[in-house]
């Protein structure tokens, strides 16, 4: 079920440092396929940083580009993984990254309803398309 993690809402209600998400680069908001099925089952409660869900990621994180934010709706560009291998993906996360280690990347969103939603990596591109509506919406 996709979903917000809350620790990112806490930090954003508190204008805590990385709970932004208009940075580029190295304080940007990347996209990241995720395997559920090695392990990883989102807890939107307790989850925070990129770290407790690395071990579950599939290919290469990809930024997100154009990103927009409308009437507390988060949307960005479409976006397209390179030559992705591993055994599946059924999820995409959202998170910010910052100066540091990816133990204090912050955990943003998990997104199980996006197109495609579930699909074997043969080595070949994945494409996801985001909801027409946004990514999400606060």
């Amino acid at each position: 079920m996709s979903g917000l993690y809350e620790k990112w809402k806490q930090n954003l209600l508190t204008a805590a440092t990385d709970s932004d998400l208009d940075g580029t680069g190295s304080t940007g908001v990347y996209a990241a396929l995720v395997d559920k099925d090695t392990g990883y089952t989102p807890n939107y409660t307790t989850d925070q940083f990129y770290s407790t869900v690395s071990a579950n990621i599939v290919g290469t994180p990809v930024e997100l580009s154009n990103k927009t934010f409308t009437n507390g709706v988060f949307d960005a560009d479409d976006v397209v993984f390179s030559s992705v291998s591993g055994n599946s993906v059924e999820g995409v996360l959202i998170y910010r990254q910052n100066g540091g280690a990816n133990t204090t990347w912050q955990l943003v969103a998990f997104i199980d309803d996006v197109t495609p939603s579930s699909v074997t990596p043969n080595t070949g591109d994945i494409s996801v398309t985001w909801n027409a509506s946004g990514i999400f919406k606060l």
